[in-house]
């Protein structure tokens, strides 16, 4: 992987999402927040993320479906549970994905950070490759971004948000970019 100038990294897949603007500075970028994310909730592998990041949620396809098809959210990357990575903003553009958060007394962290959604929920184990390749875009961003530091939306946005949730090892992240 690498990241290229126009904010794309190479060797993902790239659909672009509409909701996302332009960075006041598109070389400010200090943070990279871990989410998950699973539509319908507590199901894997479907095409709801996509759609809901692209603004095509069908809110008829699921009950749930309603009452979020009208959000306009997205995030850069989401990591699926069999590792394949997609990109929906460019790094240079700011995703719509903190909310209302803050960050060592810096509001609006979607201005200043990376939006990475792991396809899980609070309750279940992420995959092994999920932490791999999380690991190895954390890697890439801290060559491009040496000070860049890494939260959990729930760290952002406390007792608003709960995820990457208590099943997110912390740990044993760290214990593979220590050891890459």
């Amino acid at each position: 992987m690498k990241l290229q100038q126009n904010g794309v990294v190479s060797g993902v897949r790239f659909i672009a999402s509409p909701n996302c603007d332009w960075r006041a500075n598109p070389d400010d970028i200090r943070l990279l927040v871990v989410h998950n994310i699973s539509l319908p909730p507590g199901e894997f592998g479907g095409a709801g993320v996509v759609a809901l990041f692209t603004n095509r949620l069908d809110p008829t396809a699921h009950p749930y479906y309603a009452s979020i098809h009208s959000l306009h959210v997205s995030a850069h990357f989401f990591i699926r549970r069999d590792g394949e990575i997609i990109q929906f903003v460019p790094c240079v553009k700011r995703a719509w994905h903190a909310g209302v958060s803050s960050w060592r007394g810096w509001e609006k962290c979607n201005d200043f950070s990376l939006g990475v959604e792991l396809e899980g929920d609070d309750h279940t184990p992420f995959s092994d490759v999920q932490y791999i390749q999380l690991a190895a875009l954390i890697a890439l961003f801290k060559t491009e971004y040496p000070s860049i530091e890494i939260a959990g939306h729930s760290d952002i946005a406390p007792g608003r948000k709960t995820d990457p949730g208590a099943c997110f090892e912390w740990p044993r992240l760290n214990h593979i970019l220590l050891n890459k």
